[in-house]
């Protein structure tokens, strides 16, 4: 089975959840933005939470389906479509042969995810088949995907099969016969957090919890102060290398050079001139920024979230919350999985 790309959108990538255990060779860990938006329509089509799927950024692609399959959309809504019905996110989704589903810009977030049974069978580089743009990598010749590119699908598992066979009986129950060509369930994956954003409608901001960074007591009072109490505005230039933020500039007491020193996702540095940059999934392995504070794991889906205009405001937790955070959403993955494997044994629809 395949999945077509009819139109590409702004930036689709295939993203897995990256290639750890490879950074001390310089080559970032990378993988989708949003893990737990793509781990969630993987345990809804039946795939491996880790198996590769579609990372959409802001505006949505066109995608056809050339064989029969079961998909799920998850994260931010970019409004997708089938002959201009719209298309429930959060919950399997089976599509006939010959299906196209569009994508249109963000009603809410940033990045939405498409997994589809069996997953996106791309060549595996370094154990992952995530998209490192700037390495060439990964995904499709390591690059965005483009009109005409067809992604080969794996073997889905066998209840996801079931799945697929019940939905297909449905679609075609409708009345007069008439067989449509999509189906899906009634129940769906409650949205995680990340996907209630409203973005720079909400006029507190976004809230991102932060732990103090290695350079944080190096930084001036009233620096500190205003980070912790200022809005900050998503700039244009983000990506997912880093998230640069507009605001109240944040100096040090101490303008002294430092060596370059290991980063990682989240990390919050500050340039010289004041604005910071919270470091993505593919940023790169070392820096000489000062590191004034990191977002904790369990904000990194809600940062990927973040679009250019959002606003962002920070909210300083201790080593235990981030710890308890992150395990709560462990927690919550895992009741996603149970609860799944006991409508795939009910068949329940």
């Amino acid at each position: 089975m395949s999945l077509r790309i009819m139109k590409p959108g702004l930036h689709t990538t295939v993203q897995d959840l990256g290639r750890p255990g490879w950074r001390r060779f310089g080559i970032p860990e990378g993988g989708a933005m949003d893990s737990i938006a793509l781990r969630t329509a993987n345990l809804l089509v039946g795939n491996a939470p880790g198996a590769a799927g579609l990372e959409l950024t802001l505006s949505g692609p066109q995608l056809l389906a050339e064989e029969a399959m079961l998909i799920a959309v998850c994260g931010a809504d970019l409004t997708p479509s089938i002959d201009g019905e719209a298309l429930p996110l959060q919950r399997p989704v089976w599509l006939d042969a010959g299906t196209v589903v569009s994508f249109g810009s963000a009603a809410s977030g940033c990045r939405a995810y498409v997994a589809a049974a069996g997953g996106i069978a791309a060549e595996a580089v370094l154990g992952s088949r995530s998209t490192d743009a700037r390495a060439g990598i990964g995904g499709i010749a390591g690059r965005k995907l483009r009109s005409g590119d067809v992604l080969p699908l794996g073997s889905a598992a066998p209840w996801a099969a079931a799945w697929h066979a019940a939905l297909a009986a449905r679609a075609a129950a409708v009345p007069q016969g008439r067989r449509r060509s999509w189906a899906a369930p009634r129940w769906f994956a409650p949205p995680p957090a990340q996907a209630l954003l409203r973005g720079s409608a909400n006029p507190a901001g976004i809230r991102l919890r932060v732990m103090p960074g290695a350079e944080y007591g190096q930084f001036r009072e009233a620096a500190r102060t205003a980070f912790m109490r200022e809005r900050y505005r998503v700039a244009p230039a983000s990506d997912r290398m880093g998230v640069r933020l507009d605001g109240p500039p944040l100096q040090m007491e101490d303008s002294e050079e430092l060596l370059s020193h290991g980063v990682i996702a989240g990390t919050i540095q500050v340039p010289r001139g004041g604005a910071p940059i919270i470091l993505g999934v593919d940023c790169q392995t070392t820096g000489g920024y000062p590191k004034l504070a990191h977002v904790i794991t369990a904000d990194l889906p809600l940062l990927a979230q973040c679009k250019p205009g959002d606003y962002i405001t920070f909210e300083e937790v201790t080593l235990a919350e981030a710890q308890h955070l992150d395990r709560e959403q462990e927690r919550g993955m895992q009741q996603l999985a149970a609860i799944l494997s006991i409508c795939k044994k009910a068949m329940h629809f």
